[in-house]
């Protein structure tokens, strides 16, 4: 396999300064840069399709031990990227999704361990995927580009691990989408994974949650603007049904309580005494919000990748080739775990990941459950609740001594 380090970033970006620490908020990793890592080894595919070669922005934080021992891989949900933590150094504004998570000091502390945030194959944030150009054409992969599992994810990152001669994660973590690819590295590539650490997350999909997807997908298909998924070369974006499908999805990520607590039923421009004004444009605050995150949403995400992730997350089913037993499809995993779940998930609600936690415990592996009860539906997991915070921070306490001794054996070891 032939790996190459492509610059970070553009020859464009501002070279390297010294940054002044008082712009820098206690606890960040400060001013980050991706790098662009080219592969040029053929990568097969689950659906029997090979991508010939393929790129993946990557960003990194902390320093890697002498071991190579403390890496942890954060692996991201549907619409983040690799941009895990920190300020990006062109646009500091662009604050890390999962910051409040990641940093020195914090659960995940980067003083500690070496962390990885790799953006999916086939996303839009620069890594290989329907937006950028298939060299075999010149033009945009577009709708050619290949449908893709979270299986394949799982290999496309084992290759970013050994670009960085990584063996064994100390764990891979993360929610969601992010979770499922955390269970599937253990599934995967069981030796390579010492923890697991799977929050707000199932093991497949149910009716409801492929039910809404097909929604979202079918807004973007019936648009027409997307033009067979080769908008591209028409120089459009089918952007209204990518709003409509945003706003699909984000109705789901919220609890009934939060969407009260911020909306209830006031109205956005009331009329002549406080009247509705009996027409279709917005009535209530709670349209102009969502008419709000669609139309955002739809100025910086592609509509082929939103399909293709989507339909990753339908595939998602480890089970599928154990005749539906999920324990004899985690029999294979080595590693201890962690997983989280939150009260208000009407998504993904506690009890997928409580059939996570007992397959598990069949197969006697070492699992540590926390349910929090949070009012913040699905998005409780990106979010800043302290016990939440404090569960993963005292799990990779432990990770963290786990670590310190095995260092302190391998020295003794090498000093006798």
């Amino acid at each position: 396999m032939t790996t190459t380090a492509v610059s970070s970033g553009p020859a464009s970006a501002p070279a390297a300064q010294p940054i002044d620490p008082r712009t820098v908020p206690e606890g960040s990793v400060g001013f980050v840069s991706p790098e662009f890592l080219h592969f040029s080894e053929p990568l097969t595919l689950s659906s029997g399709q090979v991508l010939p070669s393929y790129t993946l922005a990557v960003e990194t934080y902390g320093e890697l031990n002498a071991a190579r021992s403390n890496a942890v891989l954060i692996c991201h949900a549907l619409n983040a990227s690799h941009h895990v933590a920190g300020m990006d150094a062109e646009r500091p504004e662009q604050i890390g999704w999962w910051d409040n998570m990641v940093g020195p000091g914090k659960a995940v502390d980067t003083d500690r361990f070496f962390v990885i945030g790799v953006n999916n194959l086939g996303s839009c944030f620069g890594s290989t995927g329907p937006a950028t150009v298939n060299p075999a054409t010149g033009r945009p992969w577009g709708a050619s580009f290949p449908l893709l599992t979270v299986e394949d994810w799982v290999h496309a990152q084992a290759r970013v691990a050994d670009h960085f001669g990584i063996e064994r994660f100390a764990a891979v973590m993360g929610g969601s989408l992010g979770g499922m690819q955390a269970l599937s590295w253990a599934i995967t590539c069981p030796e390579r994974v010492g923890d697991c650490i799977v929050i707000a997350s199932t093991a497949r999909l149910s009716a409801q949650n492929i039910a809404f997807n097909e929604v979202a997908r079918r807004a973007i298909l019936t648009d027409p603007d997307f033009r067979g998924g080769d908008y591209h070369d028409h120089g459009v974006v089918p952007a209204n049904g990518l709003s409509v499908a945003r706003m699909v999805g984000h109705i789901t990520y919220q609890s009934d309580e939060v969407m009260a607590s911020k909306f209830g039923r006031a109205q956005r421009a009331p009329g002549p005494s406080g009247d509705y004004r009996y027409n279709y444009d917005v009535e209530f605050e709670v349209e102009s919000y969502l008419r709000h995150q669609g139309e955002k949403f739809s100025r910086y995400f592609d509509a082929n990748t939103y399909l293709l992730l989507t339909r990753a997350l339908d595939y998602f089913d480890p089970a599928r080739a154990h005749g539906g037993d999920l324990a004899r499809a985690l029999a294979a995993a080595q590693a201890r775990f962690l997983l989280v779940s939150f009260s208000t998930d009407w998504r993904f609600a506690p009890e997928h990941s409580r059939e996570i936690v007992r397959a598990l415990l069949k197969n006697q592996r070492e699992v540590t459950y926390a349910e929090i009860d949070a009012p913040h539906g699905h998005d409780a997991f990106l979010l800043g609740d302290r016990r939440y915070h404090a569960v993963v921070q005292g799990y990779y306490d432990g990770i963290a001594r786990r670590l310190d001794l095995g260092e302190r054996r391998r020295v003794t070891g090498v000093l006798a």
